[in-house]
């Protein structure tokens, strides 16, 4: 089951956090990944750990708010490896900051990440899945979405492009039915990352949050790579458009 043999997998911001154990995950089933980030020197870290425990994997520097150096990329992975039949979109940047205080700047820079450039990298996987009539493309949105999500203090500009993400998700799933690739977001909640980290939360805030946790606990990257591995495979065959939640039950509360 989730079998990925042969499968190629890219995947986004993949250095550290969520990212780096979305592709070792992906390549433990077997699928050939291919871990980009815009830093360089981590993601050939990431690359020496996957292969050393016998993955097959690539590295590429890649900024995706930049579309030609999306291309560049999605270009040099298509002469070494031929197709791509896996995307997900896992890059992205939090900054906390008042509302009152968020300048133009912040707001843009934010969207041009988190949303932008899952847009574009996902367009470009499109082009190259409907040539092979299959592909899984996989957004990587937030809890802190709005709707039936929740709203965060500070974090006006995240919540904004984590919420399009989720209706970009649904539309893209729409359009793209016909042309074999399905398009899926994984939502998770409080999970121990490094950016969560850096957010140097307050005990407590800490405790506060895992108060409205049933789980009473923060998740690990390894259990939303798991349901990154399920949409990718044919078992989730008829699973497109969904937001799938993995916060221990936060929005249950």
């Amino acid at each position: 089951m989730f079998d990925l043999t042969g499968k190629v997998a890219l995947v986004t911001g993949a250095r550290r956090g969520m990212g780096k154990s979305h592709a070792e995950a992906l390549a433990s089933q077997g699928a050939k990944v291919i871990v980009t980030d815009i830093n360089l020197d981590e993601c050939l870290l990431v690359e020496k750990e996957i292969r050393a425990h016998g993955g097959e994997v690539a590295c590429f520097k890649m900024d995706v708010s930049d579309k030609a150096d999306i291309d560049r990329v999605f270009d040099d992975v298509i002469k070494k490896f031929g197709r791509v039949d896996i995307l997900v979109n896992n890059a992205g940047i939090y900054v906390s900051k008042p509302a009152l205080e968020i300048t133009e700047e912040d707001w843009d820079k934010m969207l041009r990440i988190n949303l932008r450039g899952q847009f574009l990298c996902a367009q470009r996987a499109a082009r190259e899945m409907a040539k092979n009539k299959w592909g899984r493309i996989i957004n990587i949105s937030s809890i802190a979405s709005g709707q039936v999500g929740v709203g965060i203090e500070g974090a006006a500009h995240y919540t904004a492009s984590k919420g399009g993400v989720i209706g970009m998700t649904e539309t893209l799933a729409i359009e793209w039915a016909p042309l074999g690739i399905l398009v899926n977001a994984i939502a998770p909640g409080a999970i121990d990352t490094p950016m969560v980290g850096a957010a140097q939360m307050p005990k407590e805030e800490v405790d506060a949050m895992l108060s409205g946790i049933p789980l009473k606990r923060i998740g690990k990257p390894e259990e939303v790579s798991a349901a990154v591995v399920f949409l990718a495979s044919n078992e989730a065959s008829y699973i497109t458009g969904t937001t799938l939640y993995v916060d221990g039950g936060w929005l249950a509360m």
